[in-house]
């Protein structure tokens, strides 16, 4: 698949119209992650997203925001990622994620990740016990690369509360 694709940041009107679509599409039961998207754009927050184009269309995202500890900036989380539904199982999410993981602006981060563990594991997360995540309880699902973890609760960007 990834022969007929492209990645582009999403830095026009007109891309960022069609990855919020994309969002609504992989999560239809809730409008959280293209509003997420939305909202660390609008104010301005650091963040890091790429499309892949398929034929004019986005058929996948992905977006990476700071991650802190104690105020401070301690990595970044990958969030929000989605496939639209039609071409998930043909390795876009896989090329997407080995693309954005290769960007300078990613690649010697420490990255954490609420996600599906056995996915996530292929690109060298791990899960972690440490540090705590506040939306997992247990840490369930919570990964982490690039980094052994630590004893304290990693924090968001004010726009995932």
């Amino acid at each position: 698949m990834s022969k007929n694709m492209k990645f582009r940041k999403p830095e026009d009107a007109e891309l960022q119209k069609k990855a919020a679509a994309l969002l609504h599409r992989a999560f239809p039961k809730s409008k959280r992650e293209e509003d997420l998207a939305e909202d660390l754009r609008d104010n301005e927050q650091e963040f890091h997203e790429w499309v892949a184009i398929h034929r004019n269309s986005v058929i996948a995202y992905i977006g990476f925001s700071n991650a802190y500890r104690d105020g401070e900036k301690c990595g970044l989380h990958l969030a929000p990622m989605a496939v639209h539904p039609d071409f998930q199982g043909q390795g876009v999410g896989t090329d997407l994620l080995h693309f954005a993981l290769r960007q300078k602006e990613i690649k010697d981060q420490t990255i954490f990740v609420l996600g599906k563990p056995g996915f996530f594991q292929r690109f060298g997360f791990q899960w972690a016990e440490l540090p705590i995540c506040p939306f997992a309880q247990g840490n369930k699902h919570f990964s982490i690369k690039n980094s052994t973890g630590g004893d304290y609760t990693v924090d968001y960007e004010p726009e995932f509360y």
